[in-house]
């Protein structure tokens, strides 16, 4: 786990965002720590308003089934994930405020057929504080490829999740030898 005092110069508001990974029903209700995840969460998107920090929620968005990828469809089955859920099944656990941004995608990368990276590049924005579900799949690839597009990403240890524990600490495992991994009491406190 980083010192917050040793990252503070990427954590500065001007430079921030914090990204709020799929935290949609149908995924909220499969994590293995629902409630420290969703109470942690909920400290930093206010944290980050108070200091006009964007907070942008992801959405899974499935591409009709003809259009979806094989390994996607493989993914989804090994999962037992269905493309044809309940229509609230995608829709956000959390509600967004209205200066908030809702962004749809389609993969388990951000910035994978998504204006994110043109977003981040238009505001001046280098640092990317992920937050979400799930660690060791679209937190992981997101916040890898972030820094491998030169933003400096940052993991928040104790809010991302996952249905499967083991995958998350594995994840969390390979991820603090990338890049800061911070406590979400941590960053709330340094962003207030």
């Amino acid at each position: 786990m980083s010192n917050i005092e040793e990252i503070s110069e990427f954590l500065q508001p001007k430079r921030s965002i914090l990204v709020l990974w799929d935290i949609q029903k149908m995924l909220v209700e499969t994590i293995f720590n629902k409630d420290e995840f969703l109470k942690n969460v909920q400290k930093l998107a206010p944290a980050a308003r108070s200091k006009d920090i964007p907070v942008l929620f992801t959405k899974i968005t499935p591409l009709p089934e003809r259009f979806e990828s094989a390994a996607r469809k493989f993914m989804m089955k090994r999962r037992q994930w269905s493309i044809n859920r309940t229509p609230d099944a995608y829709d956000l656990y959390i509600n967004p405020e209205r200066q908030d941004i809702v962004m749809n995608k389609n993969t388990a990368d951000i910035f994978i057929g998504t204006n994110f990276e043109l977003m981040l590049r238009n505001a001046g924005i280098s640092t990317i504080v992920f937050t979400g579900i799930s660690t060791e799949m679209g937190i992981e690839s997101s916040a890898r490829a972030a820094g491998n597009r030169g933003f400096f990403p940052v993991v928040v240890s104790d809010a991302v999740s996952s249905p499967s524990k083991e995958g998350h600490e594995r994840s969390l495992a390979n991820l603090k030898n990338l890049m800061p991994l911070v406590s979400a009491e941590d960053l709330a406190g340094f962003w207030k």
